[in-house]
């Protein structure tokens, strides 16, 4: 019996209720499973087609299917392993006993009395199982990317990561490995990715068909350049991007932004960008200002152009049920639905239900309404809160949206969100399009989406928590990340604890992507203006430079002109995440893969190609031991004094210094 055929350049596998495909796709392969009669036809973010022509080998038993760097052999059995050029085994799936796939006896360490099949497909009605896929683990391996997760793992192996959107947690099912391939996880659904010493395991609670991508590359740069260039790469970043933003809980008044931007102004520290942030609004869904505390919105923006500073505006997905839009919204059928219950998604000052972005009719909906309040008042990029969406109850099954129900599809939702405007603005002319967005899946790089890390709490866990999420979002395919510097939570401008975490946090964030200080700051001494609207919601304490002890302020305006002073480098670094995806900071081994030392740090990073950044992450520390990667010698980068690679050093690192070194000879110097 003939269980392989080549069509349409594909392979294709059918042995009783199953039907697999992999086809050459980029400069990888892509892998379809399923137990339905065809294919579903989405492609999710493998959604610009890069089909390409592979090489394809059938015989009695098996038949393989080589693309680029990678091969995939699949037996009479299905069962499928990946090979590199050099004919190395990559990864091969997990299968137990002869029945399921032990081809000779040379496999008996597999034959054992529990049977375990690598695919496995349980109905969940209608066309959708709640499917695995499982592969062999590998003792030795380190696994990295995966998107944004709130602990402090950068090598994953050994961890279970929910895929889930959520507050402060992105799921970007992406991830590198240190033996040479990338394995896409294509499908948006909620599951879970373990990582085990056992075994590695994908699972998802209700899909049509299993979807993932595999390429293979001898460095981590070319494996996610291959990755890359199969899900999107995003726009180069605008100029002011690149400078200090300013941002508080929330200016309650247009005067009290205008007021923060002018003493910036006065004190000649340069600011490219303030913030309105949320309940500016007259209801949630009406995206518009209210009037009676932004009476001129058009003139603000244009007072803040005259001082060198762009306006953002945040936009939550929200309709409130008094919003002049949710019957429009409800009757054109551009809300999430609720399968059962009252449709109530969120509870936020009243009930709301979120747009469903999935809908093409609900993105041009919420832009051409945003265009003509903000964009044509002066905004000049939108921020994008409660994108995951945050649901008061996260009970997915209950949730519908255009593209199927939330189990099966609710993790492409910030991405959808961030191609409503990135569209909108492209339509504009706006080549350069930016928007902050608190959470991200495959593919939300090429829609302009900066992604932030959500509202984390102000300690120092927290802020050794960032440093991985950010890493791993560069490697998830995500190059425009930032996190809120001092955190969002708890953190009181007249704690001299506070002081210090907020110094280290934003040194740190002088080597981010996006330097932006944000927060919620204690105590909350402003109180609402009013009971409706933008007035109904109070603020938090001052959050600019001044708003803390003079120590504090003076190192603080130092790392602004630090940032500021290095703007042609980081633009150098913005051009390569825009033409190769390449993270702008990056784990060590990105650069260095062959210094095993690389592969093991966890705790220092490098800020485009040129500065290694040795981030202070506990309170009271004031030297740290720093690893210089071998291959170049090294500067520091405030003194110029010379350090050989490949070796271990205790440096110095006061209160007011992060430690920072440059490769010796790239003219780099701190002042």
């Amino acid at each position: 019996m003939n269980y392989f055929k080549e069509i349409d350049g594909s392979l294709l596998f059918k042995r009783r209720k199953e039907i697999v495909e992999i086809t050459p796709w980029g400069t990888g392969l892509r892998v379809r499973a399923t137990q339905n009669h065809a294919f579903s036809g989405k492609n999710w973010a493998l959604d610009t087609p890069l089909k390409t022509q592979g090489t394809i080998q059938i015989e009695d038993k098996r038949a393989t299917i080589t693309n680029g760097k990678i091969t995939a052999v699949i037996t009479v059995f299905g069962k499928i392993s990946f090979y590199n050029q050099d004919g190395k085994l990559l990864l091969k799936e997990y299968y137990r006993s002869w029945d399921y796939g032990t081809e000779n006896w040379e496999d008996l360490d597999q034959i054992v009395m529990v049977k375990m099949a690598a695919r496995t497909y349980k109905s969940v009605g209608g066309d959708n199982y709640h499917t695995t896929v499982r592969f062999e683990a590998h003792p030795d391996e380190k696994i990295f990317g995966m998107g944004q997760y709130q602990h402090s793992y950068l090598n994953l192996k050994g961890c279970s990561l929910e895929m889930a959107q959520k507050n402060t947690q992105a799921s970007v099912p992406f991830a590198i490995s240190n033996l040479g391939y990338g394995f896409f996880w294509n499908n948006p659904a909620v599951g879970r990715a373990t990582f085990g010493h056992n075994i590695t395991e994908w699972d998802v609670e209700s899909c049509r068909e299993i979807q993932y991508w595999a390429t293979a590359g001898d460095t981590p740069a070319e494996i996610l350049e291959n990755y890359t260039a199969v899900t999107g790469r995003p726009p180069m970043m605008p100029d002011y991007a690149l400078g200090f933003w300013q941002c508080k809980l929330r200016y309650q008044t247009q005067e009290e932004l205008l007021a923060v931007a002018r003493e910036y102004y006065k004190r000649k520290i340069p600011v490219k960008v303030m913030v309105v942030d949320f309940f500016h609004w007259p209801q949630q869904g009406d995206w518009c200002y209210d009037k009676n505390y932004w009476p001129n919105p058009k003139k603000m923006a244009e007072e803040l152009n005259e001082m060198g500073m762009k306006l953002m505006v945040s936009v939550w997905p929200t309709v409130d049920r008094a919003s002049i839009h949710y019957q429009e919204m409800m009757e054109r059928d551009l809300l999430v639905r609720c399968d059962r219950g009252i449709p109530v998604t969120m509870d936020c000052f009243g009930m709301e239900q979120f747009i469903d972005v999935t809908n093409p009719e609900a993105r041009e909906y919420i832009w051409n309404i945003c265009k003509e309040n903000y964009r044509e008042n002066g905004v000049e990029l939108f921020w994008f809160d409660e994108a995951e969406p945050e649901f008061t109850h996260a009970d997915f099954d209950i949730y519908r949206y255009y593209d199927g129900p939330a189990l099966e599809c609710a993790n492409e939702y910030p991405v959808q969100y961030a191609r409503a405007f990135y569209e909108g603005m492209q339509t504009e002319g706006v080549k350069k399009t930016i928007n902050l967005i608190r959470c991200a899946w495959a593919g939300a790089a090429k829609y302009g989406a900066l992604v932030w890390s959500g509202d984390v709490p102000s300690t120092f866990t927290q802020l050794r928590n960032q440093f991985t999420a950010g890493i791993n979002m560069g490697l998830a395919g995500i190059p425009w990340w930032t996190a809120d510097i001092g955190g969002f939570h708890g953190g009181n401008i007249h704690d001299p604890n506070f002081h210090e975490l907020l110094m280290r946090w934003f040194q740190l964030g002088a080597f981010l992507p996006v330097m932006r200080l944000h927060g919620d700051r204690d105590p909350h001494d402003k109180k609402p203006l009013g009971f409706t609207g933008g007035g109904m919601c109070g603020s938090s304490a001052d959050n600019e430079v001044w708003s803390c002890p003079p120590h504090v302020e003076e190192m603080m305006v130092k790392y602004i002109h630090i940032r500021d002073s290095l703007k042609d480098y980081i633009r150098e670094a913005m051009a390569e995440a825009h033409e190769k995806g390449t993270p702008v900071i990056k784990a060590l081994f990105y650069d260095f893969p062959h210094d095993t030392n690389c592969w093991e740090n966890q705790d220092e990073y490098l800020f485009g190609h040129d500065l290694l950044v040795a981030p202070v992450m506990e309170a009271n520390v004031r030297e740290r031991k720093v690893y210089l990667p071998a291959g170049c010698d090294w500067a520091d980068a405030y003194t110029g004094e010379l350090y050989s690679g490949g070796a271990f050093y205790e440096v110095d690192a006061p209160l007011d210094k992060i430690p920072v070194f440059a490769k010796a000879g790239c003219g780099i110097r701190l002042k």
